[in-house]
């Protein structure tokens, strides 16, 4: 649902639940809502919504729920028993008057922008069970008050700067179940008094710099399933009674990156349901114990960055979920050896390990190839082979098919600063709540399937890396992109993108990769690029771009390829390009372009591929271009004999070139015989015409001297006719024509040189050539 929510909801008198959550509504929330008088649940969470959260809302004395979290509110709230503000963006201190709220339940005010102190107050709020404010800038000591708060089960202030040391108080939460205070700058020794809290089943006081001796043990925290204790400065040893009982409930025990010392505690050996043990980036040393198998529910067990040495126990291989019999453990799910002086052939076997999700191998001396094998491992996420000494290629096998659309969820990554998806099988248009990340630096869906606009991608203004490349993205390139000044990778190319590239893209100054090839953009190069001194790769083809070719291209002395291939542009080839003196390929093919092929490109003596094919250009090819990898000028109007260097190209790269000759075409002199051979045809098309047009010409003559003379002929005989005679009436028999009625009328045929017609009164004939007049009495047949 989208727009604003109405105001004509308060006529609503017996609403009792209002959920409009995960849509995308705008505007603010209404105040006639404060009129629902029966209202018990109000959820507005995840939508847009902005603006202040209405005074009114505090008057509805039946509300027990209102969740508003992941919107862009401002305000505060009274009176409640479940406070949703997760997500807002609330800045500030937690108000102490939130002490009044003696019926609330749950507290969720995590991921805002919260500073200041936690109330001593808090311990008003007699009857909470959640208190979650993680993800703030709360500072300060945590409050003993908490202590107070006795029906408490979670308590959440991870990643915040909170100082000080943990208070005693926190012990007598007997129901705690769940306590983080990760990611603060808590100090001090770890309260041994923590053993009271029998509920506990997870403890996570990592990335703190808390000291001293770990005085924590599972024997008293009988119900503990996770303890994270990494990234402190914790020293001595593990407690030689950390562990007394088979019965321990512990599977995940994080010890990691602290300066932990002494052997491998045996007494973990009793910790039987442990399914992950992090021992790495310590000082423990020594060898490792027999009877590890005992941990036979153990997946990962990180004992990298320490001094261990001696054999691995022969007992280990009795472990159903490690190694040494690597391709045996089905089960096994995480192997991390990084950083150790491991050598040898990464075994084949390794891939029959079908559980594998992390693999870890950096830093060692691994030799040979990637298994070929390993796209077996289809549930594996991480792959860690780098600084080592592998050869041969990466496997096919390897290639992902992750398929469907981006999860709405992914706008909770608001610390993600490095997103990589490529070549997979994403389709659908991006979530627009990806403009909620604004850390992103480095973006990378290339190869997949992605459609629509690219705009929610652009939340972020430190971007570095957008690598697009290969999808079915549409529309217009958004201007602002601009707003990322670090941008020094942009590739667009493959997709359906339209319009005009933007101005704005001259200040990218930082840009070095920039291509938006195989597009379907138009308009000129914006003369603003001018200002990205730094590309190296320049890449517009394919495209309906139109224009000149911009001097200014000149300038970019650092520019290694340019191709502005299959476009419409027009006009010379610009001498400057003689200035990018690094330039390795020049692709101007399939354009408009004419005139002469610049003199200044026998400048660049680095170039590897020149191809300029399909154009119109005319003239010499210079004699100064040196020697490439590349050539193809085929289809143009080029003149004159080839330079002697390009003898070694293929004759396809100068076709549809008439007038040039030399190597591998024919040779000059071939040439100028072949054009001889030419004209001598075409004089002897034309004799033969001229000699049968003077042919029929004389003909012609010749056929009206005879007709003339013939008709002369003719005039005398008729005269004689005239006098009577036997010739007389010889004469008539052969000239008269038609029924005896007429020979009685007296009508024959006259006929004097230049014309042949019936007389009637004896006058003299009109006068025509060949005129004869067929049966005068009924129809007159004109023959001319």
């Amino acid at each position: 649902l989208s727009g604003s929510i109405s105001h004509e909801l308060w006529h609503l008198t017996s609403l009792q639940i209002l959920d409009l959550s995960l849509n995308s509504l705008t505007g603010s929330i209404p105040s006639e809502l404060g009129k629902l008088q029966n209202l018990q649940m109000l959820l507005l969470y995840a939508n847009s919504l902005s603006g202040k959260i209405p005074e009114e809302i505090g008057l509805l004395k039946n509300l027990q729920v209102l969740r508003v979290g992941d919107n862009l509110l401002s305000g505060n709230l009274t009176q409640l028993r479940v406070l949703g503000l997760s997500y807002c963006q609330f800045n500030g201190s937690i108000p102490s008057g939130i002490g009044n709220l003696k019926h609330l339940a749950s507290l969720d005010l995590q991921k805002n922008s919260l500073d200041g102190h936690i109330p001593e107050e808090i311990h008003g709020c007699e009857e909470l069970q959640n208190l979650a404010a993680l993800n703030n800038k709360l500072e300060g000591d945590i409050p003993a008050s908490i202590g107070m708060l006795r029906s408490l089960q979670i308590l959440n202030l991870a990643n915040n700067s909170l100082s000080g040391s943990i208070p005693v108080e926190l012990s007598q939460l007997s129901n705690l179940k769940y306590l983080s205070l990760l990611g603060n700058r808590l100090s001090g020794r770890i309260p041994p008094q923590l053993n009271q809290l029998v509920q506990l089943e997870t403890l996570d006081l990592s990335v703190n710099n808390f000291s001293g001796a770990i005085s924590l043990f599972n024997a008293q925290l009988k119900n503990l399933r996770t303890l994270v204790l990494s990234n402190n400065d914790l020293t001595g040893s593990i407690p030689s009674n950390f562990c007394l009982s088979n019965s321990s409930k512990l599977q995940q025990l994080f010890l990691a990156r602290n300066s932990l010392s002494g052997k491998f505690q045996l007494d973990l050996l009793n910790c039987r349901s442990l399914q992950q043990l992090d021992l790495s980036d310590n000082d423990f040393e020594g060898g490792l114990p027999s009877g590890l198998e005992k941990l036979e529910h153990l997946t990962d067990l990180l004992l990298n960055n320490n001094s261990f040495s001696g054999n691995l126990p022969s007992e280990i291989g009795n472990m159903r979920r490690l190694p040494p019999e690597i391709g045996k453990l089905q089960r096994l799910s995480t192997i991390y050896l990084y950083d150790n002086q491991m050598s040898g052939g990464i075994p084949r076997e390794l891939t029959n390990c079908t559980s594998l999700t992390k693999i870890d191998f950096f830093g060692n001396h691994f030799t040979g190839s990637i298994p070929a094998t390993i796209g077996k491992l289809k549930n594996l996420n991480m792959l860690q082979l780098r600084q080592n000494d592998l050869s041969g290629p990466i496997p096919p096998s390897l290639d992902n098919k992750i398929s469907g659309t981006l999860p709405e969820t992914f706008r909770f990554l608001t610390e993600l600063n490095k997103i990589t998806l490529y070549n997979n099988s994403f389709e659908g248009p991006l979530p627009a709540s990806l403009f909620l990340l604004k850390n992103l630096k480095i973006i990378n869906f290339s190869h997949n399937r992605f459609s629509g606009s690219i705009s929610p991608l652009l939340g972020s203004n430190s971007l570095a890396v957008l690598d697009l490349t290969n999808n079915s993205f549409s529309g217009p390139i958004p201007s602002e992109l601009t707003q990322s000044r670090n941008l020094s990778r942009l590739r667009l190319a493959h997709n359906h993108l339209s319009g005009e590239i933007p101005s704005e893209f001259g200040s990218l100054t930082k840009l070095t990769f920039f291509d938006l090839s195989f597009n379907n953009l138009t308009g000129e190069v914006p003369p603003q690029l001018s200002n990205c001194k730094k590309i190296q790769h320049f890449l517009l083809n394919n495209n309906q771009l139109a224009g000149t070719m911009p001097p200014w291209l000149g300038s970019l002395e650092e520019l290694g390829e340019l191709d502005f291939s299959f476009n419409n542009f027009h006009g010379n080839i610009p001498a400057e390009l003689g200035n990018c003196s690094g330039l390795l390929k020049l692709s101007l093919h399939s354009n408009k372009l004419s005139g002469n092929i610049p003199q200044e490109i026998g400048n660049l003596t680095s170039l590897n591929v020149l191809n300029l094919q399909r154009n119109n250009l005319s003239g010499l090819i210079p004699s100064t271009i040196q020697d490439l990898h590349m050539l193809n000028l085929s289809n143009n109007d080029l003149q004159g004999q080839l330079p002697s260097t390009f003898s070694g190209f293929p004759l396809s790269s100068f076709l549809g070139n008439d007038k040039l000759c030399g190597p591998p075409l024919v040779s000059c002199l071939e040439s100028a015989g072949q054009e001889k051979r030419e004209l001598s045809n075409t004089a002897v098309v034309g004799i033969i015409v001229a000699i049968v047009f003077t042919s029929s010409l004389i003909c012609l003559v010749m056929l009206y001297m005879i007709v003339r003379i013939w008709c002369n002929w003719r005039k005398v005989t008729i005269s004689s006719m005239d006098a009577g005679g036997t010739e007389q009436r010889r004469e008539e028999e052969k000239w008269e024509y038609g029924d005896k009625e007429k020979r009685t009328n007296g009508e024959y045929w006259k006929v004097n040189s230049m014309a042949l017609v019936p007389s009637q009164d004896k006058q003299t004939p009109r006068t025509c050539i060949f005129h004869f007049k067929m049966d005068a009495e009924i129809t007159g047949n004109t023959l001319v």
